[in-house]
């Protein structure tokens, strides 16, 4: 349903852009509307349960349980036509995450995962790529908006980009996290992550295979890949 109302919108106008912690971090009238159809349907089937999502909307836990989502992951993407964002929906309860969806509209994937049961995309289990030797393995990270931050980033950059086979960029954390539960990227890291951001496809990962650990240190991060891939990742970002 949300990813259906933002490919109505993909090809039109932006509308009700606006600037958030800075001037190129944007939300847009699709993240709203997205956020929105997620949490009617909650409230009508799930009334119970507490809700956190990215543009505010918030409700405390009744039930024990909570939703997370991120409704537009990958904004700028969206705004600029390059096609890599999605939709990001995990649940959560008193043992972390149970239930993860993570739907790409534009491919039509969607990846699944529930606590226990192993993930999937598009109903066909995947798994990590096992990758194990840093020189043969392509990562993904994530730059944040503030300038400040970048400058710490890019020093992280030039450590980890001599040591592994590649580094990619795409902009959507979520969908990030996916592509190596799937074996498409060996690894990934970033920092200045929200916990809708990773809540949905870290559990995707995990079900997939994955080791995933959240980095020390401020700004918060998440580091994902194969198990025995993660502690040479780790090395070069900490």
């Amino acid at each position: 349903m949300a990813g259906e109302l933002l490919l109505e919108r993909y090809t039109g106008p932006a509308r009700g852009v606006e600037a958030k912690s800075t001037a190129t971090d944007l939300v847009s009238e699709a993240d709203r509307v997205s956020e929105e159809a997620v949490k009617e349907l909650l409230a009508r089937e799930r009334p119970d349960d507490g809700l956190l999502a990215e543009e505010g909307s918030a409700q405390t836990s009744a039930s024990g349980r909570r939703w997370v989502i991120d409704p537009l992951d990958g904004t700028v993407n969206y705004l600029y036509r390059f096609p890599f964002w999605c939709v990001s929906v995990a649940l959560e309860d008193s043992e972390g995450g149970a239930v993860a969806v993570v739907h790409e509209p534009l491919r039509d994937e969607t990846f699944k995962a529930e606590r226990g049961g192993g993930a999937r995309l598009n109903g066909h289990e995947i798994h990590v790529s096992g990758e194990e030797r840093p020189e043969r393995a392509l990562i993904a990270t994530g730059f944040s908006y503030s300038a400040e931050e970048r400058i710490a980033q890019a020093e992280v950059v030039a450590r980890v980009l001599p040591r592994f086979r590649d580094i990619r960029r795409a902009g959507a954390a979520a969908l990030d996290l996916c592509y190596v539960a799937a074996g498409r990227l060996d690894g990934y890291y970033e920092r200045g992550l929200k916990q809708w951001d990773w809540a949905a496809a870290r559990l995707i990962v995990s079900e997939a295979g994955g080791s995933v650990t959240e980095l020390p240190g401020t700004p918060a991060g998440l580091a994902a890949a194969s198990p025995g891939l993660l502690p040479a990742l780790l090395d070069a970002v900490s």
